[in-house]
């Protein structure tokens, strides 16, 4: 089976999500959809950039981070959206 993979950029958690996030998200869901339909075996990837600098410093600053666990409350609500 012919395998096709697809990935969207790493989302900028500090902002409200923009026109072009969803746009690449919606592309690479019609890519992913069509792909599947004709056959092949597909892999859709996206993710968002939790451990960089600045979202760590947002985070902090919002009291939304917990290091003893790891999880960054700011990426996970912003994933969730």
């Amino acid at each position: 089976m012919e395998k096709f993979y697809v990935t969207t950029p790493i989302y900028y958690v500090n902002d409200i999500p923009s026109l072009g996030s969803a746009y690449t998200t919606i592309a690479a869901d019609i890519l992913s959809r069509w792909n599947s339909i004709n056959g092949k075996s597909v892999r859709f990837v996206t993710g968002l950039d939790e451990n960089s600098s600045k979202t760590i410093q947002s985070a902090e600053k919002a009291k939304q981070v917990s290091f003893g666990v790891r999880k960054n409350k700011k990426c996970l609500k912003t994933s969730m959206l």
